[in-house]
């Protein structure tokens, strides 16, 4: 066992609820192995509502989440990042920052929370959807061998993640 720590990258537009929930869960599941971030191409500036009130009911700190700019992460003074995924199909169709050291990268797309339709409540049980669905892949995600794993074995895995089937449609 290595005591390697990996730098993850989150990536979605506006960096409000894909990216932020798949940072919070990484941080938490990820035991110290590894360490997540999240940014967003056009951040909106604020995190999602019900994305704040999910991750702060499952106890997950929210004092310090913000929607911040990629650019922050591609300065020569960021953390080294060993992944970036992408977690909207908007994002990975961008022409992203150069990141430094050559990160492996994987666009793992889900469906965006602040798109659901309906009341409050079936706002909020969509957005709950997709963090488990987002919780799944993270788990999937440190569960393999990366340290044992060549460059190529590992991208095929992670692109093997991205295409298994994810989120329903948002429109609810």
């Amino acid at each position: 066992m290595t005591d390697r720590v990996y730098n993850v990258l989150f990536l979605c537009t506006h960096n409000s609820a894909r990216s932020v929930m798949a940072e919070c869960l990484l941080n938490r599941e990820g035991k110290g192995r590894f360490r997540g971030f999240s940014a967003g191409s056009q951040p909106s500036g604020r995190i999602n509502p019900y994305v704040h009130d999910l991750l702060e009911r499952l106890g997950f700190p929210t004092a310090e989440l913000r929607s911040k700019t990629w650019d922050e992460f591609a300065a020569p003074d960021a953390p080294h990042m060993d992944f970036v995924f992408t977690v909207c199909d908007n994002a990975a169709g961008e022409v992203c920052p150069v990141w430094p050291g050559q990160p492996m990268t994987a666009h793992w797309g889900f469906a965006d929370p602040s798109r659901a339709q309906g009341t409050d409540a079936e706002k909020a049980a969509f957005t709950a959807t997709v963090f488990g669905q987002i919780q799944r892949r993270i788990q999937a995600f440190i569960s393999l061998p990366i340290a044992s794993l060549d460059r190529l074995a590992l991208k095929r895995k992670l692109d093997d993640m991205g295409q298994a089937p994810a989120a329903p449609d948002a429109a609810r």
